[in-house]
């Protein structure tokens, strides 16, 4: 299932809990933290996902996933989630 637009998967993030967030998707881009730039430049594209872009994996998305305070473990994650939902989106 896709639960964001960069790969992260909500059910495992810390802040959907802490601060009621509801997710890049059901927000139009702006979670719990504000208007994200993946997500807004996902819905402006028209995709779903980072995994269906033709810049995918963009420096923005690359620097998300390796930012080193709040990247991901391990770095990386929420692309290859991306790249998995663009495999099956390819089914």
């Amino acid at each position: 299932m896709i639960e964001t637009r960069c790969g992260l998967i909500c059910a495992e993030c810390e802040y959907q809990e802490q601060f009621s967030c509801k997710g890049c998707i059901n927000t139009h881009g702006n979670p719990f933290h504000g208007e994200c730039p993946i997500a807004v430049c996902c819905e402006e594209k028209g995709l779903v996902h980072c995994g269906e872009c033709a810049d995918f994996p963009c420096p923005l998305l690359i620097q998300y996933a390796n930012d080193p305070q709040h990247g991901d473990t391990p770095p990386g994650a929420r692309i290859e989630m991306c790249r998995k939902w663009a495999e099956n989106d390819l089914k």
